[in-house]
C-alpha cells in the first residue's frame, strides 16, 4: 500500500505525473505480469483521507466508519468506553484577533521533547458542561482528546487546516438535528470543547515556554485545534467477515488503531529517511508473517509525505526509492505460485496546489496465478486505465482478492446464518436426527 501515490501532471515532467516520471522497473514488471486497473475507495473526484480509504479497502461500508478520532485513540492505546468519544487534536501557533482565534502556523514545530512535556503538563484534565476532557499524545504536538460524559461526536472541526485564517467555531452537525436528544448532546459537546480550547489558549499564552520561544524567534505554541471526532461502534472482525487471518505492517497511531478496530494483528514499524530500505524490511517481515496469516497489509506513508511537501521532484525520488525496496523485498517471492501480490494506493495526494488530497483514481495491479495479463506495460495512473480490471471502487477490492484466491462465494449460497462473501463458510455440520418412535422405513407406501 503506497500511501498517496497518485498525483497530477506537472510541467517539470513534461506533463507527466511523478509516478510516470519515476524509474520503476519493479512496478512495471508487476504491471506486465498482472491484471491492471484504476482504484478509488469512494467516488471519483472525492478526496478521501487514509482512514476512510483504508476502511473501504478492507471491505467495510462507509456507514460503519467510527470516525478518525476513535481510531487514533485505539492506536494510542486508549480503550474508549461507551460514554466516551475522541477527537484529533494538536497544538498550533495562534493569536487573539479581536476575540477570535487566528491560526498563525498550523505546524508550530520544531519543538523539543522537554517542551512537549511542558505543554502536556499545562493542559492536563479539564471539565465543563459535565464533560471530562483529557489530552493523550500520539506524536510530537499531535494527539487525541477523549471526552467522557453524555457526549456526541456529531460536531464540527475547529481546525481550518490553513495558516493565517480563523479557527472554526465548533457547532453540532446538521445530522444531529434528526434526534432531539442527540442534538442536545452535540450542543453540550461543542460547548465543552469550546470552553476547553479557550482554557488551553489562556494557559499557554502566559506559559514561560512561549516567553523563551519568542526570545529565540521561534513560533509560540499557544493554542490547540480539533478535527474528525468519532466514537467506537460494534464491527465484525476482518477474519469473521472474510475468512482470512490478517496482519498489518505500518507506522503511526492511526494504522495501529485501524488494525485493532478490525481485528488485524498489528506489526509496528518505524520510518527512517530511507523509504526504500523501510519497505524492503517491511516486506521481509511480511514473508515471516505469511507463516501465520493469510493477508498481510504492508504500508508506507512516504509518497504521501513527499507530496505534502509540495515538491513533485521529491515525490519522484521517493517513488524510485520504493521501487528499489520492492525489488529487494519481492525477490524471494517472485516464483511462489501460491502468492497473490496486490499493489495500489489509498488515494491521490497532489504535490502541487492547495489541496491536501485529491479525488483522482490510483493505479492497481494484481499479480498471481490465473490473473489475466492485459498488455499494460507500465504501472502508472494513465497506463493502468487500459487494464482489464477497469475502474474498481471501495469494497470491491476485497471481493477481487477473494476471487483471486478462489474463495468467492456463489451469490445465493447460504451455508451460514450470516451472509459472508467467502466460501466455504464456517458452517455447522449436519447432524442426523434420531428416528422417531414407530418411524417406518423402506420404499413407497
Amino acid at each position: 500500500m503506497l500511501d498517496g501515490l497518485g498525483d497530477r501532471s506537472y510541467e517539470v515532467f513534461g506533463g507527466k505525473t511523478p509516478l510516470q516520471a519515476a524509474w520503476t522497473p519493479t512496478l512495471d514488471r508487476l504491471a506486465r505480469e498482472g491484471a491492471n486497473g484504476l482504484f478509488h475507495a469512494g467516488l471519483l473526484g472525492q478526496a478521501l483521507p487514509s482512514e476512510n480509504a483504508h476502511f473501504a479497502m478492507f471491505g467495510y461500508p462507509a456507514a460503519a466508519f467510527p470516525g478518525r478520532g476513535a481510531i487514533e485513540a485505539l492506536g494510542a492505546g486508549v480503550d474508549l468506553k461507551p460514554d466516551q468519544m475522541a477527537v484529533l487534536a494538536h497544538f498550533v501557533s495562534a493569536a487573539d484577533d479581536a476575540g477570535r482565534l487566528r491560526i498563525l502556523r498550523d505546524k508550530a514545530g520544531p519543538v523539543a521533547a522537554a517542551e512537549v512535556a511542558a505543554l502536556l503538563a499545562a493542559v492536563g484534565v479539564f471539565e465543563a458542561q459535565g464533560v471530562a476532557i483529557r489530552f493523550h499524545p500520539t506524536q510530537g504536538l499531535f494527539g487525541v482528546l477523549t471526552l467522557t460524559g453524555d457526549v456526541s461526536p456529531l460536531v464540527t472541526d475547529s481546525n481550518p487546516m490553513r495558516d493565517g485564517v480563523f479557527a472554526s467555531q465548533i457547532l453540532p452537525l446538521a445530522t444531529a438535528a434528526a434526534d432531539p436528544e442527540e442534538l442536545l448532546r452535540a450542543k453540550r459537546t461543542a460547548l465543552a470543547l469550546t470552553h476547553y480550547l479557550g482554557w488551553v489558549h489562556r494557559r499557554l499564552a502566559v506559559h514561560p515556554l512561549n516567553d523563551r520561544r519568542q526570545r529565540q524567534n521561534l513560533p509560540v505554541v499557544n493554542a490547540m485545534v480539533t478535527q474528525r471526532a468519532g466514537r467506537l461502534r460494534p464491527i465484525v472482525a476482518f477474519a469473521e467477515r472474510f475468512g482470512l487471518r490478517g496482519a498489518s505492517i505500518a507506522s503511526g497511531a492511526m494504522f495501529h488503531g485501524l488494525a485493532r478496530l478490525l481485528g488485524l494483528h498489528p506489526i509496528p514499524v518505524s520510518d527512517t529517511a530511507d523509504p526504500g530500505r523501510d519497505l524492503a524490511e517491511r516486506l521481509g517481515l511480511a514473508r515471516q508473517a505469511l507463516q501465520d496469516f493469510d493477508v498481510i497489509h504492508v504500508h508506507t506513508k512516504a509518497p504521501d509525505e513527499a507530496a505534502h511537501r509540495k515538491d513533485p521532484l521529491r515525490k519522484q525520488a521517493v517513488i524510485a526509492s520504493l521501487d528499489q525496496g520492492l525489488a529487494e523485498g519481492l525477490r524471494p517471492l517472485w516464483d511462489d505460485p501460491e502468492l497473490l501480490v496486490l499493489v495500489t494506493a489509498d488515494h491521490s495526494t497532489p504535490s502541487g496546489g492547495p489541496l491536501i488530497h485529491s479525488g483522482e483514481a490510483v493505479p492497481l495491479v494484481l499479480r498471481g496465478r490465473g490473473q489475466r495479463r492485459d498488455g499494460v506495460a507500465f504501472f502508472d495512473e494513465v497506463s493502468a486505465a487500459a487494464g482489464c480490471l477497469g475502474q474498481v471502487r471501495g469494497p470491491e477490492l476485497m471481493l477481487l482478492v477473494l476471487n483471486a484466491l478462489e474463495l468467492s462465494k456463489l451469490e445465493g449460497i447460504m451455508d451460514t446464518p450470516e451472509d459472508r462473501p467467502y466460501w466455504p463458510g464456517p458452517y455447522a455440520p449436519f447432524v442426523l436426527p434420531p428416528p422417531k418412535t414407530g418411524e417406518g422405513g423402506g420404499g413407497d407406501a
